[in-house]
């Protein structure tokens, strides 16, 4: 089973790159692991082990495990409600079988495993949309940074030709974030198809088969009904007609026992909880994206009118009160410290004047020759010193 499921663990590794969020990776990789994961289990129950078991007289029991299978079996819904070992010998399975219209054919349990595996493929699908659409621009873009493995003032050069590209192609990466978010909610609609196409799988019996498997433990015991049993049944009966010797047709009845159901009844109770949890993100991670969006609408459009909210959603979006990340003089930037004191240094030279003796107009100035002051205007003056605030 190991070596059967060790092929998965390559859907988990980390990205030294990432150009998704959380919840994306969640869907592509996890969602499309775990379906595998659960193909392959029931897969190598059903071919490896012995689904089905029928009890038969008078027929080759081989021959009866193999119609029951690629044919169907069946129970009695009313017999659910029956109670067990005095009125029925199993949930489900009652003697007035001849009632066609009270059975409830389960047809399902040879197809899971071919099922699970088309999920898993639709769920890997906007992974490969979005691998194909981004083309490794994230990757070219980082230029190896984010593997640190260099000098520094390579490391400034890179910083610098990247911030550089940025800022020349400010506003022109629209259709990148398009693709991006209609591979999202690809996501959203692929989960929503498929929880329709489950519940349709299961004859309208998964839409509320998590929620009843919730409640089944308060449900008073004379109307409790195990939904997993109802939904994937261990017990069942299968009819077998074939001809006697004076060619009349003979009808056999046998009680069939299903083992893989009880994998598939927590498989897909799993699927369930896992499904909605996942469908509830992306709503949320919709909702936030299109909330935000009209949040930086409304700070743009409001910077005339209210000046102070645009300050303030900028000051909110600043991490220190120290020196900036990013310095930017005339058609250079640097991210790092010696290139940020050079352009530093370049433009206060540009705005700083030397001192030059000859420019500067003596006239405004007056000299001790000119300035005659009597002792009695020194002496007043003083006063006023002392005698003064």
């Amino acid at each position: 089973m190991y070596k059967l499921l060790g092929g998965l663990k390559e859907y988990f590794k980390l990205q030294d790159i990432c150009t998704s969020s959380v919840i994306f990776r969640l869907h592509n990789s996890f969602t499309t692991a775990l379906l595998l994961a659960c193909s392959l289990v029931i897969t190598a129950t059903q071919y490896v082990g012995q689904p089905i078991s029928c009890i038969v007289n008078g027929i080759p029991t081989h021959v009866v495990n193999t119609y029951c299978w690629i044919s169907s079996t069946f129970t009695m819904p009313d017999a659910f409600r029956r109670e067990q070992g005095r009125e029925v010998a199993h949930p489900g399975i009652a003697n007035d079988f001849n009632d066609e219209d009270a059975k409830k054919y389960y047809t399902y349990y040879q197809w899971v495993c071919f099922v699970l595996f088309f999920q898993a493929a639709a769920c890997y699908l906007p992974k490969v949309l979005w691998e194909a659409s981004e083309g490794g621009v994230m990757r070219t873009t980082v230029m190896g940074l984010n593997h640190g493995i260099c000098r520094e003032d390579e490391k400034c050069a890179k910083k610098n030709a990247l911030m550089e590209y940025f800022l020349k192609r400010l506003r022109r990466h629209k259709l990148y974030v398009l693709r991006y978010f209609a591979c999202e909610a690809l996501c959203l609609v692929n989960i929503i198809v498929q929880l329709w196409m489950m519940n349709k799988f299961f004859e309208g019996e998964f839409y509320s088969y998590g929620w009843r498997v919730m409640n089944f433990s308060d449900q008073p015991q004379e109307q409790r009904i195990d939904p997993m049993v109802y939904v994937f049944p261990r017990v069942t009966k299968c009819i077998f007609h074939k001809f006697g010797a004076s060619g009349t047709i003979q009808k056999h009845d046998s009680l069939c026992i299903l083992p893989l159901n009880i994998v598939n009844e927590k498989t897909y109770i799993f699927i369930w909880f896992w499904f909605i949890i996942l469908a509830v993100m992306l709503i949320c991670l919709m909702i936030y994206r299109e909330a935000y969006q009209v949040y930086i609408n409304g700070i743009q459009n409001g910077i005339k009118e209210n000046p102070k909210s645009f300050w303030k959603f900028v000051n909110s979006r600043r991490n220190n009160n120290g020196i900036p990340e990013v310095i930017t003089y005339g058609n250079r930037s640097s991210t790092c410290g010696q290139e940020t004191v050079e352009l530093f240094a370049k433009y206060f030279k540009s705005v700083y004047q030397d001192y030059n003796p000859s420019t500067v107009n003596n006239s405004i100035f007056m000299t001790a020759d000119l300035l005659e002051l009597s002792h009695r205007e020194v002496k007043q003056g003083l006063s006023d010193l002392d005698s003064g605030p």
